[in-house]
């Protein structure tokens, strides 16, 4: 089996049976925030795009590429498409010309031509992705992959139960805005940073350690940033609360918990796996420690190429002709109505301050979720505030986005602020601004409610239930006790065991007791 690294979370896995391309994405994304680091577009896309099967494990649009899609992968190749609770994902393959698609069961095996399986497990909680993220399995000839990507599965049992698996590709680096956008003071942001930073190797570790692949594969990050405004951003400042190392950063982490099976691959790095998947040859196209020892200059000399394509794409965002406040109202209003539990859950109004094109003027915004309605700010006290520029705003209206997480808030193009805890509900709302995925997501969130976890597991003297609150991770492998604070290390979200109380964000109260 030959794997050929193509960027970021990209791949092309060949076999006698077939090729699979995995995750192409070139362009940048989220308003042209994020590039793919190392630089992959100079790779023969030509050629890496003739391939059998195309898998795009989710709409992030750092996985989803469609202007890459429709320009350079074959059209006849046979999409595996994740199980997914909307259409979205196949119906925008098909505005690219695909028509082919397997559509897979989640957990299922299926064979393909040749001998070739694939299984992809697909994760349906309004956190995962824009509603889904998914891992693809792969077996040929005996030797089997697992590219987790980003995907969070709360354990790996299912790909265990497989069989040994030899090569195991997954995220390690950071692919959020937080803390980065907050309006905090340095040493606070520094410090939040830093432990964001320890729960992203944390969680990365012990989905090795449960998986216990022969080759472990970093990937699916960390982007770079190569806007002025934002190349702060990049792990090259000696910043030791930035939540985005790269590869080297990981294989020094990695031998620090006793990790020797590390594979680094380049865009254009092929891997052999041979003897039964147990041994791997990778050929570089430039050696990966010189590379690294200069990453710096790569990004600035990135940066110089790239920048008529960012200066372009911002010539593209103002749309004056279009009254925010009204078109907000017009889109957002029907949703409020319709919206019981993520309505509750922000439980406040969510203030959007929009920054002039000049700077002189501020125009803000109330999205009042208890009052159902879009309004101008009344002098209020709010919870969660959000400062952007207007024209990011237009443009959303504009191209009718439904998803304002998977642009807005990714491209970290924005400030915020918020009194209290973390609230999932503020950012699960504005990832559904569609009909379809607003009523998956509010029937999501009754069932998860209505849903009892009955079975129990002890931490020291406490009893605790055994799948995290939050979205249902297995505690006896997530879950780490100090004192009397329980973290689940899947997300870092935290709980106070003797109140029951979560600690990191709105709702999701724990059941524990202890003994005596």
């Amino acid at each position: 089996m030959r794997i050929t690294g193509t960027g970021h979370a990209s791949m092309r896995i060949d076999t006698a049976a077939g090729s699979i391309l995995c995750d192409p994405w070139v362009n940048p994304a989220y308003f042209a925030s994020w590039f793919p680091f190392p630089d992959n577009s100079l790779l023969d896309w030509e050629t890496l795009g003739d391939v059998d099967y195309l898998y795009v494990s989710h709409l992030h649009r750092d996985h989803f590429d469609a202007e890459h899609l429709k320009r350079f992968i074959n059209k006849k190749a046979t999409v595996l498409l994740p199980e997914y609770p909307t259409s979205q994902l196949e119906d925008e393959l098909r505005a690219l010309g695909f028509t082919s698609f397997l559509r897979t069961k989640s957990d299922e095996v299926h064979e393909l031509d040749g001998g070739l399986k694939v299984m992809i497990q697909a994760l349906i909680s309004p956190t995962d992705g824009p509603i889904g993220d998914s891992s693809l399995w792969v077996e040929y000839d005996g030797i089997r992959v697992l590219n987790q990507n980003d995907a969070r599965p709360a354990d790996l049992t299912r790909f265990n139960e497989l069989g040994h698996v030899h090569a195991h590709m997954l995220q390690f680096s950071g692919a959020i805005w937080y803390p980065m956008v907050y309006e905090l003071p340095d040493n606070a942001k520094t410090a939040f940073g830093k432990q964001k930073r320890e729960r992203q190797f944390d969680r990365t570790w012990r989905y090795i350690d449960d998986l216990k692949a022969d080759f472990v594969f970093p990937i699916a990050g960390p982007p770079c940033f190569l806007d002025d405004e934002l190349w702060q951003f990049n792990d090259i400042h000696g910043d030791e609360g930035n939540i985005f190392p790269d590869q080297s950063v990981f294989l020094t982490e990695y031998a620090k918990v006793g990790g020797t099976n590390a594979v680094v691959q380049l865009p254009g790095s092929v891997t052999e796996l041979t003897d039964g998947g147990t041994r791997q040859t990778t050929t570089h196209p430039t050696p990966v420690d010189e590379f690294f020892a200069n990453k710096k200059a790569h990004l600035e000399e990135m940066r110089e190429r790239k920048r008529p394509i960012i200066e372009a794409e911002k010539a593209s965002w103002r749309h004056p002709e279009i009254d925010v406040l009204k078109e907000l109202k017009k889109r957002i209003e029907p949703l409020l109505e319709e919206s019981l539990y993520m309505a509750k859950g922000v439980g406040g109004p969510v203030r959007f301050d929009l920054v002039s094109y000049d700077g002189d003027e501020v125009e803000s915004i109330v999205v009042d979720f208890p009052g159902k309605q879009v309004r101008a700010y009344a002098d209020e006290k709010v919870r969660y505030r959000f400062r952007t520029q207007r024209e990011l705003i237009e443009h959303l209206i504009f191209i009718d986005e439904g998803d304002w997480v998977n642009s807005l808030f990714l491209s970290c193009r924005f400030s915020a602020a918020r009194i209290g805890q973390y609230n999932e509900f503020v950012y699960a709302f504005f990832k559904c601004l569609s009909e379809e995925r607003l009523q998956y997501a509010e029937g999501w969130y009754d069932e998860h409610e209505k849903s009892v976890d009955a079975e129990d597991i002890q931490f020291g003297d406490w009893t605790v239930q055994r799948r995290c609150p939050h979205l249902k991770a297995d505690l006896s492998r997530f879950g780490v006790l100090d004192g009397n604070v329980l973290t689940c290390q899947l997300h870092g979200w935290k709980f106070d065991l003797p109140s029951g109380r979560c600690l990191t964000g709105v709702g999701h109260k724990i059941r524990a007791s202890k003994e005596g």
